[in-house]
């Protein structure tokens, strides 16, 4: 960003951060953090598993209504969302004149329902002294709650952005969810092709900002025989030992690419199944495998070589036993593509400017979120963190401490506002 841009958007933020709405924002967010925190125990004790987000989902359809967004309602992938409609003025208006058009271009900021925790999982949140213990109490419950949060200070100081912005909690960003909320978002559903910039709200911190969008290709591999006994039958191929090849020749290879501080690629085998007895020769057995990579293109290579690796194991198993046959079955069950906000973006010059203004030290980081997509189709994102601190992520210890989350807050609502501006301009 040039002197003069730098200059300019400091003067934006500071304009903005002295308006008397911005301030009964503010206001409303500090005097609600009891409000807040009743709000984060009550949807952690809704499950959330991966693919089982409905009634989470509905949960939030009842609380944008209560708080008076516009639109409200679940689209066909199970996003819940609302929009804060715009009127049309470049400057920040009052709540009481005629809506643009749903068909104009908006602002989406989000935060993912689901946990990684599957179904059956308890839930029910605990607390010590300031800190909320339970599965996925920051992730995302914080990022979650920041949502209802930027709602609920904006409805109350009467604020509409240049622009609408929609809010959504949205289905889908852990494991094989595979950003299916986002890719609906983005590709499929009504508001396709509408949104000009995204933030997603994650986790716990104040200042980080994930601007490198971390790629994955994830992969279910099973190679399946006729069996046998382990001694009479020694000769036929067997899965287990064909995958745990495969695996040890990919994970050769992939040592064996340079990296740097800007480019790392990853193979993980995250779990193998299959097979009855220790004296039996399986008929069938699986392995999940992750590849990421910070290059789309070695992560795309690296994918090919999957199935290359696989599929000429089992051709030359084939050859040696033509009598038993193996077969290859390789799905692809995750591609979250690997992207980077540029560093001359408008929503970085008003990130940059708004941390300034705070006095935050921005924290740039790399990292698998639902910023993702829209940076992968040019769309400028970033993912925010929604304040607090927490730890024990994805496992059933995890905890999260809202204590100080009200710098985050702020920080989030003045990006919003001043990326609305821009935008709207």
């Amino acid at each position: 960003m040039t002197t003069a841009q730098t200059t300019f958007a400091q003067l934006r933020i500071t304009r903005m951060a002295g308006m008397l709405p911005i301030h009964r924002a503010f206001h409303w967010l500090h005097l609600h953090q009891p409000q807040l925190r009743l709000w984060q125990l009550e949807m952690l004790a809704i499950p959330a598993p991966p693919f089982g987000e409905q009634a989470r989902a509905q949960w939030f359809i009842d609380r944008f209504n209560a708080l008076g967004l516009s639109n409200v309602h679940l689209d066909d992938e199970g996003n819940a969302l609302g929009e804060l409609p715009s009127f049309g003025s470049p400057h920040i208006a009052p709540l009481s004149q005629e809506s643009r058009s749903t068909s104009a271009p908006c602002l989406l900021i989000s935060a993912h329902l689901d946990t990684v925790f599957p179904a059956g999982t308890d839930t029910a949140p605990r607390e010590e002294d300031s800190r909320i213990l339970g599965p996925g109490a920051c992730d995302n419950a914080a990022g979650l709650t920041a949502l209802l949060a930027l709602i609920a200070a904006l409805k109350y100081a009467e604020i509409s952005p240049p622009i609408p912005i929609l809010f959504a909690a949205n289905v889908g960003e852990e494991g094989e969810g595979d950003l299916r909320g986002m890719r609906h978002l983005f590709t499929r559903g009504k508001y396709a092709g509408k949104i000009c910039a995204a933030l997603a709200l994650e986790g716990s911190g104040t200042a980080t900002a994930v601007t490198r969008a971390l790629g994955s290709r994830r992969f279910r591999v099973t190679i399946s025989g006729p069996g046998g006994h382990s001694w009479s039958d020694a000769a036929t191929p067997n899965p287990i030992s064909l995958l745990a090849r495969g695996i040890t020749t990919l994970a050769d290879s992939l040592a064996q690419i340079p990296s740097d501080t800007n480019t790392r690629t990853t193979f993980s085998p995250g779990q193998i199944s299959g097979g009855t007895s220790i004296n039996s020769i399986p008929q069938s057995a699986t392995v999940l495998l992750d590849l990421r990579s910070t290059d789309p293109e070695q992560l795309a290579l690296q994918a090919d070589r999957v199935i290359s690796t696989f599929t000429h194991l089992v051709a030359q198993a084939n050859q040696q036993s033509p009598e038993t046959p193996t077969t290859l079955q390789v799905e692809p069950i995750g591609n979250r593509p690997a992207a980077v906000l540029p560093d001359d973006s408008p929503l970085l010059d008003s990130l940059r400017a708004v941390d300034r203004h705070l006095g935050l030290r921005t924290e740039f980081r790399l990292g698998s979120t639902d910023a993702n997509l829209p940076l992968s189709l040019g769309i400028p994102a970033v993912a925010l963190a929604a304040g607090g601190t927490g730890g024990g992520i994805h496992t059933l210890a995890e905890w999260y401490d809202p204590t100080g989350r009200e710098t985050a807050l702020r920080r989030i609502l003045l990006t919003l506002l001043d990326l609305a501006q821009t935008l709207g301009a």
